[in-house]
């Protein structure tokens, strides 16, 4: 039997997940179950949900060799979630049903080691979309339909990240975050204290180094929320030197970004600050994106 704080968090991520996924070919839920926990949350019922919550949600995720996979989360909470994990499982036809076992069992003993004690739907959504194409097997890869290639001129990519942490405190995790930007020649932003975000662009190489760096410290939970890939053309054919590059960053240098800090330690942003500041720089869609509301 879900207690009040657990039916809380467990409505808000159904919530979320309703906002991120508004069409209903993408999140299937359980209107029953949904309306019995609202219900139970807001007060209208006495009576704990008889029906656990459940959902799914499917995704189309690009590839480098292959034009798209679709994959499929399924995600049920027990009562006690989000103290304990959910009941999960992923399918995906253009992956075996041995790939499929390692995947959530890797998808698995990430969720455990990040996100125990938190809700973590979000967290497994963005997981599948960094690694499920890690599980094709070769003879999938050779069989799907290959993307075009344009043989004219060479092409590099672009990309923008927004990272999400838990929170960003320590001094010297922000310092790194300031000294790795600067060297990789990224631009955007970091805000520090709960949550914490880090903004990121340039070219797709440095932008997954920094990533890579990023994510192998110690974080009680950290992840790509969006990605923003565009193509660009190469200058003479030298791999980096991308025609008119600086045009596509919002952002003209990476700074650290601190809106008001308020709380009793000081580490809660003024989140209408934030929603200016992107809003400023043509990003203000990727405040709902991070907490589920419009911005303000």
């Amino acid at each position: 039997m879900a207690c009040a704080e657990e039916a809380e968090a467990q409505l808000a991520e159904l919530e979320l997940m309703a906002s991120m996924f508004p069409s209903q070919d993408e999140f299937v839920v359980d209107h029953l179950a949904h309306a019995e926990l609202r219900a139970y949350v807001e007060g209208t019922s006495d009576t704990p949900p008889c029906t656990r919550p459940e959902f799914s949600i499917k995704l189309k995720i690009d590839g480098a060799t292959v034009n798209q996979i679709g994959v499929t989360l399924s995600c049920t909470y027990p009562p006690n979630y989000p103290k304990v994990l959910p009941e999960i499982a992923v399918r995906c036809a253009e992956i075996s049903r041995a790939q499929q076992s390692r995947l959530l069992a890797d998808l698995t003993s990430y969720l455990r080691a990040s996100c125990c004690g938190d809700v973590c739907a979000l967290s497994a959504v963005e997981w599948l979309k960094e690694h499920a194409l890690e599980y094709l097997g070769r003879s999938a890869l050779d069989h799907a339909p290959k993307k075009e290639t344009v043989a004219s001129q060479p092409r590099e990519t672009f990309t923008r990240l927004w990272i999400y942490s838990h929170h960003i405190y320590n001094k010297s995790k922000r310092k790194n975050i300031l000294e790795w930007a600067k060297e990789m020649n990224l631009s955007g932003f970091c805000m520090p204290g709960k949550p914490g975000i880090v903004c990121v662009e340039g070219l797709h190489p440095a932008c997954e180094d920094f990533w890579a760096r990023l994510k192998v410290l110690t974080w009680k939970r950290i992840m790509i929320r969006h990605r923003e890939d565009v193509a660009i053309e190469l200058v003479g054919g030298v791999s980096g030197e991308a025609e008119d590059i600086d045009s596509l960053r919002r952002f003209s240098g990476f700074e650290e970004a601190i809106f008001d800090p308020h709380g009793n330690r000081g580490n809660h942003m003024d989140l209408g600050q934030l929603f200016q500041f992107l809003s400023d720089r043509g990003c203000g869609e990727m405040f709902q994106l991070y907490f589920g509301v419009e911005g303000r």
